[in-house]
């Protein structure tokens, strides 16, 4: 071993291992000490959020309105029914309305409530128990009041759309039985196959006839054949 690379041997065992040692081991501890955050796939405008500050109702209102307004955006937002949101789809004022809670109102208000969260540096304790002036609610009630109604809008549309597909496929079972019950259309699909049989039975029999009275006038020999 030469004397360079001796003093590589000794820079890499030495020198590059242990500060590359140092720097993954600070990375796993603040990476492990790094506050829990939150992320709404349905609404990436709230971007992530550190668990710690918001209340236990503030993230499951949210998680709801998540859930609801992905299912929302698609029920409303494809209508075309192809299983994607594009430019072929016709854009609806239900479905602006939707975008528009889930991408403005909804992180506006979550960020209204993190400034007020933060504003004593004790973990919200004034948002949670100093009403606002002239009204008599908290921040944090304020927030939930908001998110509850986006929840019950949601509810609102939710069901709206059950009853309606429910009632197309009421009438369409209703279409079905008015056109498979109704003994006039049984008898006349009938007849139209009785009179489709009765155009092929004379259609067969004309070939017969036809063959019997043109019977082939010259016999083939082996000779007349060409290969």
């Amino acid at each position: 071993m030469t004397q360079v690379t001796a003093m590589f041997v000794m820079f890499v065992l030495y020198g590059l291992l242990p500060v590359a040692g140092l720097y993954l081991g600070y990375r796993g501890i603040k990476k492990f000490t790094a506050p829990k955050m939150l992320e709404y796939k349905a609404m990436p405008q709230l971007g992530y959020i550190p668990e710690k500050s918001l209340p236990v109702e503030v993230k499951t209102a949210l998680e709801q309105i998540n859930e609801k307004g992905e299912k929302l955006r698609v029920i409303y937002g494809d209508t075309n029914n192809d299983g994607k949101i594009d430019d072929k789809d016709t854009v609806t004022e239900t479905y602006i309305m939707i975008q528009n809670l889930m991408d403005r109102h909804v992180p506006l208000a979550v960020a209204d409530y993190r400034r007020l969260h933060d504003l004593d540096g004790k973990d919200g304790a004034l948002a949670d128990t100093t009403k606002i002036k002239h009204s008599n609610v908290t921040g944090k009630e304020a927030l939930l009041d908001v998110l509850s109604t986006i929840n019950t809008q949601f509810d609102d549309l939710l069901n709206a759309s059950y009853h309606q597909d429910g009632q197309k496929l009421l009438a369409t079972n209703r279409y079905l039985q008015k056109r498979f019950d109704n003994p006039t259309g049984n008898t006349e699909i009938r007849k139209l196959d009785s009179n489709v049989s009765s155009a092929s039975s004379d259609v067969s029999s004309d070939v017969s006839i036809q063959a019997i009275e043109s019977p082939t006038a010259t016999n083939v020999s082996a000779e007349d054949i060409k290969l």
